[in-house]
């Protein structure tokens, strides 16, 4: 029999995603009800500036004042998609201490402090649900959380910002410079007016500490995370990895070690092989490969921005913790037990991709194999091109420590054969 008091939701935040949220909640209204078993009520709509035409948003919903909204006391669950820090974590923590529950799209708030934000909730007995948080609409950290619950999962690996993954598949499939491929993203709506947190791997990054979190059972938070930005990509690491049949993708990679001890967690732009299953993520898509002992490897794919995307995870989570109000339970919390550190990237061990400009001379070759020989890095394949006493060498190795790679390039610089270290760039999926 369904409860005939409605469940009351307060939505903090009516930008691309919450204003999404505010429409399928009142047009799906009855649905939602029938899956929940009660009716939802959007309550209240808090906004930093009223006076916006919001199409489809009840005006008489929206409100400045988010600590009255969610201090009512009657508030059932309060949605979150502001974004930042704060004032997001403090109206979180009094969501809880008022008894609701949350549901959060916000991922440099949850990579930053999750695990404080899991035990206000435990302490409050209401659930923190955050699924739109990472990789959009793709249904990924529940299935994380629950259905591998039973499994030890060592590997997450993927493609998980969208802006990137467009700027360098147009890079790929078109020639475009980094400039020219931004400024598509950009007019294409891809991009911010400031895309740093994409570009840069902030947004990668904060999402790559929730999955090694979640999978590893470890708390990780950003700052854990080694980070580079795709702004240095140029046409010729394209051009030099189509060479190899691969293509540059920026990846987050969370890794739990061999041993079981630690824990990697990394953004970093790669080239992966064209027959690689991510190698064919193409414009604005998310990909992630969960690597687990007894699932093997499994695959989710979608699109990981926009607001229907984005607001179809949060009402999924909606759902969730509405079902869980009404049943008088709550969900799966944090489970944190491992206490795994997270090793630092220079103990890392992958293989690279390393462009030289050097003399075109003979020896030169033998000069450079002799530094990597000399750091312990073995070289897998080597490729030169000559032109007008110049030349271009390509080196790419087996398996080293970014510790040895790096002290391999500053030898390298030194050399009078060799003009410039071109680029340096990882090389996964093999």
């Amino acid at each position: 029999m369904m409860r005939t008091r409605p469940l009351k939701v307060a939505l903090l935040g009516c930008g691309v995603v919450g204003s999404e949220v505010a429409r399928i909640m009142t047009t799906t209204a009855d649905d939602l009800a029938a899956r929940i078993g009660a009716p939802v009520e959007l309550a209240g709509i808090a906004v930093r500036r009223a006076g916006r035409v919001r199409p489809g948003v009840p005006e008489h919903l929206i409100t400045t004042d988010a600590e009255a909204l969610v201090g009512r006391g009657d508030i059932d669950v309060v949605v979150e998609v502001v974004g930042g820090i704060e004032p997001s974590k403090s109206l979180i923590l009094k969501a809880f201490e008022q008894g609701a529950s949350v549901v959060s799209a916000n991922k440099a708030l949850l990579a930053k402090d999750g695990t404080e934000l899991h035990a206000a909730a435990a302490e409050a007995g209401v659930d923190l649900y955050y699924e739109a948080a990472v990789a959009g609409a793709i249904p990924l950290l529940r299935p994380l959380r629950e259905s591998l619950a039973g499994d030890k999962v060592n590997r997450v690996l993927g493609i998980v910002n969208g802006t990137t993954n467009f700027i360098l598949d147009k890079m790929d499939t078109t020639g475009a410079g980094y400039s020219e491929a931004l400024e598509e993203a950009t007019a294409l709506g891809y991009a911010e007016a400031d895309p740093t947190a994409d570009v840069e791997g902030f947004d990668a990054a904060a999402k790559a500490a929730i999955l090694a979190g979640i999978a590893f059972h470890t708390k990780v938070t950003a700052a854990d995370v080694y980070r580079e930005g795709i702004t240095e990509v140029t046409a010729a690491d394209i051009a030099s990895a189509k060479e190899m049949g691969c293509v540059v993708k920026l990846l987050a990679i969370c890794e739990r070690a061999a041993d079981g001890e630690s824990v990697t967690a990394r953004v970093h732009p790669a080239m992966i092989p064209l027959s690689h299953p991510l190698a064919s993520v193409r414009e604005a898509y998310n990909a992630v490969f969960v690597e687990a002992e007894a699932a093997g490897r499994l695959m989710f794919y979608g699109p990981g921005a926009g607001g229907s995307p984005t607001a179809s995870a949060v009402l999924g989570d909606l759902v969730a913790v509405c079902r869980n109000k009404v049943a008088g339970t709550t969900g799966p919390g944090d489970s944190v037990y491992t206490r795994l550190p997270a090793k630092p990237m220079d103990q890392v061990v992958t293989r690279y991709h390393v462009s030289l400009d050097v003399d075109d001379r003979a020896g030169v070759l033998a000069q450079v194999a002799s530094v990597f020989a000399e750091h312990g890095v073995s070289i897998d394949t080597v490729r030169q091109q000559g032109r007008d006493g110049d030349a271009s060498l390509v080196v790419v190795t087996h398996r080293a420590t970014d510790a040895a790679l790096s002290a391999t390039v500053d030898k390298l610089r030194a050399l009078d054969s060799v003009r410039d270290v071109a680029s340096i760039m990882r090389v996964e999926g093999e």
